[in-house]
């Protein structure tokens, strides 16, 4: 069973609103966890490799789905993509993808930590506030 971490639940909501709201195309509120994948798979692949980054993925989406049985169609690709990402409403597809990124950013917690795990968000996202990995990954002030 996972230990999923609040911060990085919620950390990981706050990401996929963010990617959400980026596309302004009606209905696509689904790729938001598709482009929030994707952005983490580059640090993450030059840290683990594209082995290791896929094995990450595949575990976090193996937890994610005991929790959100609406990704059972979803797989890891070979090359680290997630396919058959559901169409699901906005607020539905949002949840599931939050799940999901949750569940990978617990997984890198784990294996390096929240201070590290945060700087790679902050590298990829330096405008996203309330986070500081200058210690332990706790919101500012």
């Amino acid at each position: 069973m996972s230990r999923h971490s609040p911060a990085m639940r919620d950390l990981a909501q706050r990401l996929v609103v963010r990617a959400a709201a980026e596309n302004t195309t009606p209905g696509a509120d689904h790729f938001a966890v598709l482009r929030v994948c994707e952005a983490l798979r580059r640090p993450l692949v030059t840290l683990a490799g594209a082995t290791g980054f896929r094995t990450l993925l595949a575990r976090a989406l193996t937890l994610a789905k005991r929790r959100a049985p609406e990704l059972a169609p979803v797989q890891v690709g070979p090359d680290g993509v997630l396919q058959n990402f559901p169409e699901l409403p906005g607020y539905d597809s949002q949840e599931a993808g939050a799940l999901l990124i949750g569940e990978l950013l617990t997984l890198l917690d784990t294996f390096i930590g929240e201070a590290l795990t945060v700087r790679i968000v902050l590298d990829l996202w330096p405008d996203m506030t309330g986070v500081d990995a200058s210690s332990d990954g706790e919101r500012r002030p």
